[in-house]
């Protein structure tokens, strides 16, 4: 898995590629961490390379959106692939997160 990072307009931007599974998901979770203790609140996950994700990967998205939560944030995701998007709509995490179809559109949803 990579991780680049990037802050656009004050909103962090993750763009995950690779497999989100238990040999990854802690680097993420980390990352995150990180950000959230530099005082980041707005959050946009870009998903667009990414090839799969596991259980352990579910559980540090829930992480981050519990966090964001708790510190009254903002968090989206973008670019779904068709095999991603169906292990979010088969294990609930569509409801649990803002879903966009692009970049841009995570972005403005996490102005508003």
């Amino acid at each position: 898995m990579n991780i680049a990072e990037r802050t656009d307009d004050g909103i962090m931007v993750f763009a995950i590629s690779g497999r989100l599974d238990a040999n990854t998901s802690g680097h993420l979770e980390a990352s995150f961490l990180q950000s959230v203790e530099a005082g980041a609140s707005r959050f946009v996950f870009n998903l667009g390379g990414l090839e799969y994700v596991s259980s352990a990967g579910l559980r540090s998205l829930l992480l981050a959106a519990k966090k964001v939560k708790a510190i009254q944030g903002r968090l989206a995701l973008a670019h779904l692939s068709e095999q991603v998007r169906e292990v979010f709509d088969m294990s609930g995490f569509s409801s649990i997160f803002k879903l966009c179809a692009t970049e841009d559109e995570a972005l403005q949803a996490t102005r508003e």
